[in-house]
């Protein structure tokens, strides 16, 4: 329902997670968790996360949404689908306690994949959280750790209008004595993380403080960079399958985490589990979606970021591509500051305008008219699949079509 139609359909307490998982057994409690907040990166972080803990031999569990093609890509063991029938089952054995609870899509969502990794034994679970922290439903586990990305402006009719309301929401998921690793410095965001993990007598590291990148660059379909501590070399020549500009932090982010783990809890990685982890995100954990390219000649390359922040790095990384002529095939939700989205997209390319399938999609006139004013120029289509293969159609063997804007645009782009 949130899905389908925004604010409306969230819940902002924890009431009804914590019933239905009472009347579950409490499954939350019966693995170790690793817990992943942030408005940017947290799915790429979390799958980075998951990959390692497989490569590592850990029966790994990873909870993250939306989805993009199946409703079954929210919850993961090693990198598999929850099975079909395991999913019917819990519904169907549930039926009465969901009619009592009345529990929001999410909220059930969330039962299902505790219940999922508790009843299937996992050595650790890596969950993302779903909306903001504070009162997202997946904080009713005690992790081993919690981990922060970053904070960008996103759903302020639910979270607030300002960097620091944000980073309280997401400050959230700090517990008492339990490590924070957050992934960038952020001038606005700072005070508030140190403040909650000093009230929570947490320990707090700032990844991108410890670490550095450097070195990086993409060489055959890998994103290449070497890491530093201080002047010391940690890592040399570190692949990764997730080829986004954007993903060194995340990357950063997820080392730190590693080196936490090691020096605080009983869950050990090694640097070749970190290696081979990374090398294979996509194949170990079937992530999608993150600067993925879909097809060349013409290169046709999608991402699901979109906010400022990851509107941002998008067009870094469309800048860093070489190409004749861009096209971008684009759709948007109503419920984001479009504006912003739009003044930072490159004016000189042809845009095909398009709405996804839901009743979240921003209408496609009132988008085209609203480009207009930011000087993009283009043609409106029926449906994201028209405005592809027009794209497609279009573009010549040399060009670069973008597909983006929203994630449901990239989900059914694919």
């Amino acid at each position: 329902m949130f899905t389908r139609v925004g604010a409306s359909a969230f819940k902002k307490d924890l009431t009804n997670t914590i019933i239905f998982c009472e009347a579950l057994g409490n499954p939350q409690h019966k693995f170790k968790s690793i817990h992943v907040a942030g408005t940017n990166g947290k799915g790429s972080t979390s799958h980075m996360l998951a990959s390692v803990l497989q490569a590592q031999g850990y029966k790994t569990g990873l909870y993250t949404s939306p989805h993009l093609k199946d409703f079954r890509e929210r919850i993961r063991i090693n990198g598999k689908m929850m099975a079909k029938a395991e999913v019917i089952t819990f519904v169907q054995q549930r039926k009465n306690l969901i009619k009592e609870v009345e529990p929001s899509f999410f909220e059930v969502t969330v039962a299902m994949a505790f219940d999922y990794f508790a009843r299937h034994q996992v050595d650790v679970a890596v969950i993302e959280v779903g909306l903001g922290g504070r009162l997202d439903s997946t904080n009713i586990i005690q992790p081993e750790i919690s981990v922060i990305t970053n904070i960008s402006i996103d759903h302020t009719n639910m979270l607030g209008n300002t960097i620091e309301e944000i980073a309280g929401e997401k400050a959230g998921i700090i517990k008492k004595n339990t490590p924070v690793v957050i992934g960038e410095t952020q001038e606005k965001s700072k005070t508030v993380f140190l403040n909650k993990a000093k009230e929570m007598n947490a320990s707090i590291v700032f990844a991108d403080a410890v670490l550095s990148a450097k070195e990086i660059s993409v060489k055959n379909n890998k994103l290449v960079l070497s890491v530093f501590e201080g002047s010391e070399l940690k890592y040399k020549n570190l692949p990764s399958d997730l080829t986004g500009l954007y993903q060194p932090k995340n990357i950063l982010t997820v080392l730190e985490t590693f080196e936490i783990l090691n020096q605080q809890t009983d869950i050990r990685t090694t640097s070749e589990s970190v290696f081979k982890g990374l090398r294979q995100v996509k194949k170990q954990t079937g992530l999608q979606g993150r600067w993925q390219t879909l097809s060349r000649n013409p290169l046709v390359i999608c991402d699901t970021g979109h906010n400022e922040a990851g509107i941002t790095e998008v067009v870094k990384n469309i800048n860093q591509t070489p190409y004749q002529k861009l096209h971008i095939v684009f759709g948007m939700v109503k419920d984001k500051d479009i504006s912003k989205v739009l003044s930072l997209l490159p004016k000189q390319a042809k845009y095909y305008f398009c709405k996804p399938d839901l009743e979240r999609g921003l209408e496609v006139e009132d988008l085209k008219n609203q480009a207009l004013a930011f000087g993009l120029k283009g043609k409106i289509f029926d449906s994201v699949s028209d405005a592809k293969a027009k794209a497609i159609e279009s573009a010549g063997d040399d060009d670069l079509i973008f597909i983006g804007g929203s994630t449901f645009v990239v989900a059914e782009a694919l």
